[in-house]
């Protein structure tokens, strides 16, 4: 009995030690580097359990104590919290090249996906490239205006679409109660699969849209989910939560049927089909003019670049 009261004795000891350490270590740390005032970190976990349950009214009370320029640990990686209106239009206008860079998340990593995406792109001649096709051929006036009859089409079948489940129900004794969020969902998603390939991606009675439809739900459902592997790096090869696995599985789906699309459209322009001139015949006839960069946008990066355009 008195050797188990010794043990436990011991091992309080070595607790409160080691919380006194961390304490000491937390307030102890300083980087060499000037850098905005901010909370001291702890040790490995930073500021993440700083934030609280509400993180945005707890930065608010940050601002408060450090002032509108923050300096947050969020486990390895190091955040730049800007609040208020002047100091953020001093950041984008004098430092913009500075902070163009973003941290990509680990989902995004999957299958080079951040590459093709102007969000989570790396600044450089790739991304000047992408910004200016997306603005030319997506972003225009003339473009926009031109896409008129397209948002009409795709609003008239959403209505249809309705209509037809709302009867089926009826004639089945069903009930004819409607998520009106998941038909607002569907007709986005086909005016975005106009714009970019001229089809409707998703039909509710096939197979190859649902297929799409479900992968690319799944795909914004993983990249939205927190992941402690982007906080803790060492992480990265257990993936705790899975999300590295599923994402691979499910934009791998998703990246295959995209790629049945092109294939489609390459072989149509083989035959000497009229062109339909939409972002994916810009993608393919594209040249690029610099010398720091290839000639031609890859077959991968076009893939995810066109991926990256459909995804609501």
């Amino acid at each position: 009995m008195e050797s188990t009261w010794k043990s436990l004795a011991g091992l309080s000891f070595l607790v409160s030690m080691a919380l006194f350490l961390l304490l000491k270590l937390r307030k102890s740390r300083v980087n060499s580097k000037q850098r905005p005032p901010g909370p001291p970190a702890w040790p490995i976990f930073g500021n993440i359990f700083d934030l609280g349950a509400i993180p945005h009214q707890t930065l608010y009370k940050f601002k408060l104590k450090y002032g509108p320029v923050i300096w947050l640990e969020l486990g390895y990686t190091s955040t730049l919290v800007i609040q208020s209106a002047e100091t953020a239009a001093e950041l984008f206008k004098n430092h913009d090249l500075a902070f163009s860079d973003r941290k990509v998340p680990f989902a995004f990593t999957v299958h080079d996906y951040h590459q093709g995406s102007l969000a989570m792109g790396r600044y450089g001649p790739n991304w000047c490239i992408l910004r200016r096709l997306c603005s030319i051929e997506l972003m225009t006036t003339k473009k926009i205006n031109q896409t008129a009859v397209l948002r009409q089409k795709c609003i008239d079948n959403m209505i249809r679409y309705i209509e037809e489940d709302v009867a089926e129900a009826e004639a089945q004794g069903e009930s004819t109660e409607i998520k009106v969020a998941h038909y607002l969902f569907l007709m986005t998603f086909n005016l975005i699969g106009n714009l970019v390939l001229s089809r409707d991606l998703v039909n509710p009675r096939s197979k190859d849209g649902h297929e799409f439809y479900n992968a690319t739900n799944s795909i914004m459902k993983w990249s939205g989910m927190p992941n402690v592997a982007d906080f803790l790096p060492f992480l990265k090869w257990l993936d705790p939560q899975g999300i590295m696995r599923n994402m691979v599985q499910d934009m791998g789906r998703a990246m295959r049927i995209v790629e049945k699309f092109v294939k489609e459209r390459t072989e149509e322009q083989k035959s000497g089909i009229k062109k339909t001139n939409d972002f994916l015949d810009a993608l393919l006839e594209y040249e690029v003019d610099g010398k720091d960069v290839p000639e031609k946008i890859s077959d991968q990066n076009r893939l995810i670049i066109i991926l990256v355009n459909m995804v609501p």
